[in-house]
């Protein structure tokens, strides 16, 4: 890694979307996604931040330095190659073996851990304590569970809401996609209504349980904190998530990077 002044690229790369951010130093100045598609090359992602760059009054040689999270194989490759050809040589990729995390991962296999779900761990303890439930709303919803000292001691993954909507959709004939919103009453009085207070209520039920099973388990009151596309929707609409905060990877990421840079 290069880890002079200049500035510094995160990368989340998730199963729906790839998230590009610019730091100097810890202040964001800069958020950008794309459709993850493994089959875009590095020149190609090269392209599309130099525009986005200069539109912001920066150049690609502004960054000298970057940090990655991949859960999709396909496309760390051409990411890698990226940060290598463009950005000040061999970025940090959370995952490796070298990469100090700061935490304990609290499991008989550790390396089945999602690299996002561990960065959201990371930057969720040093921004709001513990013990804590993070709720990542994405692709898939996943809960982790970080103990009081900063640990990771494993989680829940289920379907991501719009997986769900995709699914009702294409598996019975007669019922439309419908748009994820909540409604005024929980019994329908149609077919679409019926079905948006199904997904949403039910999911807000099922966030509810959630929190409530763990907390009883884990034997402690927990911190919820909510992340990702839906986050502050159904934050509005359950008391159980005490915060929401969309940028939390990234900012885990930028942490990570610092911490192994004055190692």
């Amino acid at each position: 890694m290069n880890v002079d002044s200049g500035m510094l690229l995160v990368i989340d790369s998730g199963n729906t979307n790839v998230v590009f951010a610019i730091y100097d130093g810890q202040d964001r100045i800069g958020v950008w996604r794309c459709a993850n598609d493994p089959k875009r090359t590095a020149d190609e992602y090269a392209v599309w931040l130099t525009h986005l760059l200069e539109h912001k009054g920066y150049k690609l040689t502004d960054i000298t330095a970057s940090a990655l999270a991949s859960v999709v194989p396909e496309t760390r490759f051409n990411l890698v190659s990226l940060c290598r050809r463009y950005f000040g040589g061999e970025p940090l990729v959370v995952g490796d073996p070298s990469v100090d995390l700061g935490l304990e991962i609290l499991l008989a296999q550790p390396e089945q851990v999602g690299a996002d779900r561990l960065v959201n761990a990371v930057a969720g303890f040093s921004k709001y304590g513990g013990p804590l439930i993070l709720v990542d709303f994405g692709t898939a919803t996943t809960f982790d569970i970080v103990d009081g000292d900063g640990n990771y001691c494993g989680g829940i993954i289920s379907p991501g809401i719009n997986l769900s909507v995709e699914a009702l959709y294409q598996a019975a004939a007669q019922l439309p996609l419908v748009e994820i919103k909540p409604t005024d009453h929980v019994i329908g009085n149609g077919t679409i209504t019926a079905m948006q207070s199904g997904i949403f209520w039910g999911y807000v039920s099922m966030i509810e349980g959630m929190v409530k099973r763990v907390e009883e388990e884990f034997g402690a009151t927990m911190k919820v904190v909510a992340t990702g596309g839906f986050a502050d929707l159904f934050a509005e609409h359950t008391p159980v998530i005490e915060a929401t905060d969309r940028g939390l990877t990234l900012d885990g990421l930028v942490q990570i990077y610092y911490r192994n840079k004055v190692r």
